[in-house]
């Protein structure tokens, strides 16, 4: 079972009001034979509206958790493909002000799947705890938020601020982690452990490293919190190997922005891949 409090003294973040809901999502997927299935859009890409279309279609074609990516000028773990969204979805007016009002609408119109949001610790945190952003986020309708550059040795203020605002803090782990450390971060992590399944940036690759199946078993056995496996997962294949090898979850990010085409507005598109993601998720 997850540690029921951090080291800090804090509430663990996967007792949050978000962390059961993303709980709920992962077991229900489970029950029915599945590994979750968790697409990304980038909020306000192409608009506002753009963006809403997408992440509905994404849910409706059989997402159990949206994640959706806060654009930001600077997303160093983030490759070509979204690093091109974010900075298109900047010049049309995203800020975060309008990208909680992306969440907040989503929620409203498809409430039974979790929202989990992605950041940066800059534009979360800033200088001070992110109270007032953790806040926003959870009364917005957020779940949970992984903030890609926030690790656990830095992040016990920010867990505490999230958990009382009922928010789970997703932590990530790499194939270059070591195992010890693997088994911290896991212990810290809230809603679910975000396994990154190679070492550098997203973007859908043609195929998953050869010691993805290994890295799922070794990290599965350390985490309290189901795993999701994501960074270069983009095709039917990759979802039905990370299904067959333990992956309670898998994201798919870059091959769906891809999908929704040069301008971002292919729905049909990338409705479609994320239906055949679905149904490859079977174990």
């Amino acid at each position: 079972m997850a540690t029921l409090v951090t080291p800090t003294g804090t509430p663990h973040t996967s007792l949050t009001a978000g962390g059961r809901r993303i709980a709920a999502a992962f077991a229900n997927a489970r029950e029915r034979g599945r590994t979750a299935l968790i697409p990304y859009v980038v909020a306000g890409y192409p608009t506002s509206d753009g963006s809403f279309a997408a992440a509905c279609e994404a849910i409706d074609a059989g997402a159990d958790l949206l994640e959706i990516g806060l654009p930001y000028s600077d997303p160093l773990a983030d490759g070509a493909t979204l690093q091109r969204a974010s900075h298109a979805a900047l010049l049309a007016g995203a800020t975060f002000d309008r990208s909680l009002a992306l969440v907040a609408r989503l929620a409203a119109a498809r409430p039974g799947i979790p929202l989990v949001t992605m950041g940066y610790a800059n534009q979360l945190i800033g200088g001070g705890d992110g109270r007032d952003r953790a806040a926003a986020l959870a009364a917005a309708g957020a779940s949970g938020v992984i903030v890609a550059d926030l690790t656990p040795d830095e992040g016990g203020p920010f867990e505490a601020v999230a958990a009382a605002a009922g928010l789970a803090v997703v932590y990530l782990v790499a194939p270059t982690t070591a195992p010890a450390r693997r088994a911290a971060i896991a212990a810290r992590s809230g809603g679910f452990l975000y396994c990154v399944s190679l070492v550098g940036v997203t973007g859908a690759r043609t195929s998953l490293p050869s010691s993805v199946r290994r890295l799922v078993a070794c990290v599965r056995a350390v985490s309290p919190v189901p795993i999701a496996v994501g960074f270069g997962v983009s095709r039917p294949a990759h979802v039905r190997t990370l299904a067959r090898a333990g992956a309670d979850g898998v994201i798919v990010a870059s091959a769906l922005v891809d999908a929704l085409g040069p301008d971002g507005t292919d729905v049909a598109r990338m409705s479609r891949l994320v239906a055949s993601l679905r149904a490859a998720a079977l174990r």
